[in-house]
């Protein structure tokens, strides 16, 4: 999943409940994290195969007692859950057409901390326990206004493999300014997703880059490491805190928050 995170918008109703439903699945990685957070352990009958996964899922730890589900309508149905979370409309669609009879609740990418707090309650309301929802969010924004913004407005790229920045209106631009640091594209009057070739970000000569971290795969993230950039001080923020939003929201400000420490 590249950063930015898709610029969506949710406004949903929260599913009337008789009672907490028994069995609650989540076929969307980020899902998974509100899923493991608000629910009891004994309500979650599967998780995405990827919040098993270490570097993708900063709950591998905690999903690992759980199953991992697959989309595919056989999968669903032979789970059968009460509730199923996903992360776009349509995404459940052709279990229900096989007779799927689970409530969907939609939980779109987060675009902002913001959008976070409002799927936190979302999804806690769901799942019958919306005082976990809001003691989740009070221990998150004590967690937030504990993280010191050491970036002093120095300007910091989010530079994706083939070039790609993270503009205004992304997670991962408030997430910049909460350390303090100036996003490059938005500095640059660039969209929430564009291209910067490594010509101009040569030209621009941010103060840092943000990069996952991981040596070069392939050709289209080899340029991350091209000699014209190389010496371009480096923050590292993984994939299991940049690809969601969620409750480890503060714990990926913390992150970079704590590199900008030794950069001084």
């Amino acid at each position: 999943m590249l950063r930015p995170l898709a610029c969506l918008f949710f406004a949903l109703a929260t599913p009337a409940w008789a009672a907490p439903p028994r069995h609650v699945a989540s076929i969307n990685l980020c899902a998974d994290q509100y899923l493991v957070a608000l629910a009891d352990p004994a309500q979650i009958s599967g998780l995405t195969r990827l919040s098993h996964m270490p570097d993708m899922s900063p709950i591998a730890a905690k999903a690992a007692r759980f199953p991992a589900i697959g989309s595919s309508a056989e999968a669903l149905l032979a789970h059968q859950p009460e509730l199923l979370l996903t992360g776009w409309p349509g995404q459940a669609d052709a279990a229900r057409r096989a007779g799927l009879k689970a409530q969907i609740l939609v939980v779109p990418p987060a675009n902002s901390y913001q959008d976070i707090v409002a799927q936190v309650r979302l999804v806690a309301r769901a799942v019958g326990h919306p005082e976990r929802g809001e003691a989740l969010i009070q221990r998150m924004d004590h967690a937030l206004a504990a993280i010191p913004k050491r970036g002093g407005g120095r300007v910091a790229a989010d530079y994706q493999r083939r070039g790609y920045l993270s503009g205004s209106g992304t997670l991962m631009d408030e997430m910049m300014r909460r350390v303090g640091l100036v996003n490059l594209a938005t500095k640059l009057h660039r969209p929430a997703l564009s291209n910067l070739s490594l010509e101009d970000m040569v030209a621009a000569r941010p103060d840092f880059l943000i990069t996952g971290g991981k040596p070069a795969r392939d050709l289209g993230s080899a340029m991350l490491a091209h000699p014209a950039i190389a010496n371009i001080p480096r923050l590292y923020l993984p994939g299991q805190f940049a690809d969601c939003g969620g409750p480890a929201y503060p714990r990926a400000i913390r992150t970079l928050s704590d590199q900008l420490r030794q950069k001084r």
